[in-house]
């Protein structure tokens, strides 16, 4: 009974590849097609949680995760983040006290080569002739700033959501970056230029007009049919610098 055999690590069963296999964009995006079928289903399924259909007036404060590196992001971890910060908001300002959404979704395909480890595994397959693997699971594409996950909650909240997303970090590879906005909301409108907008008419972005609510987010209700900065005019009043591209601009403002 003293020398019970143990089983070697290779003969236990092999679980997933680590995720430095596939962090990296290296090929072209490959998604789910009528030439690429049997993909499997995406692990995250669900990517509003919390009181996701309260008005916009309800939650002021935002704050954003940004990914500071250009990578891919597997569905199993997204969930997993999901998963962490709604249950660290739950239990610091209660389900009725912010709305989470994930903004990534998974549709990049990852591919695997599977190899025989068995005995005699040398006459069977034959290396790397052919090495095009099969559909191994899916992933979402990030570039360098590009909004991963949003809380919105009330101004009470706005430090225990930056906690939230500060441990859904630990879900990711890579590094990446807890924001507190400056904008109400899920809006594009800064804190002070939503309140005033909601009561009278405001100069935005060249035009003139009213924030109106429009489900979580806002209109802007003008008379004019094009905003001046999409034909490239920039403005002071919407905080554009010349020359410089405002989608960049805007979580770049307080660092």
């Amino acid at each position: 009974r003293g020398n019970t055999e143990t089983s070697s690590p290779s003969s236990a069963a092999m679980g997933r590849r680590p995720w430095k296999c596939s962090r990296y964009c290296k090929n072209k995006p490959y998604i789910k097609s009528r030439y690429c079928r049997g993909v499997p289903e995406s692990k995250i399924k669900i990517f509003d949680v919390g009181k996701k259909r309260t008005p916009c007036d309800v939650f002021p404060a935002c704050v954003h995760l940004l990914s500071l590196e250009k990578e891919q992001i597997s569905s199993e971890s997204l969930e997993a983040a999901r998963i962490t910060a709604n249950k660290h908001m739950i239990n610091q300002v209660g389900k009725d006290n912010f709305h989470i959404r994930v903004r990534l979704h998974p549709y990049n395909i990852i591919r695997i080569n599977k190899m025989l480890t068995c005995a005699g595994a040398d006459r069977l397959q034959t290396g790397m002739r052919g090495a095009y693997g099969k559909p191994y699971g899916l992933c979402a594409r990030v570039k360098i700033n590009q909004v991963m996950i949003s809380i919105r909650t009330s101004l009470k909240g706005e430090e225990h959501a930056a906690e939230a997303l500060r441990k859904s970090k630990a879900k990711f590879p890579g590094r990446q970056l807890v924001f507190i906005s400056r904008n109400w909301g899920f809006t594009p409108f800064p804190k002070d230029m939503f309140q005033e907008g909601r009561v009278e008419e405001i100069e935005w972005r060249g035009a003139t007009g009213r924030v109106v609510a429009d489900g979580v987010g806002t209109k802007f209700r003008s008379g004019k049919g094009v905003r001046l900065s999409k034909q490239g005019i920039y403005h002071k009043s919407s905080g554009d610098i010349k020359g410089i591209n405002n989608e960049a601009m805007r979580f770049n403002y307080d660092l």
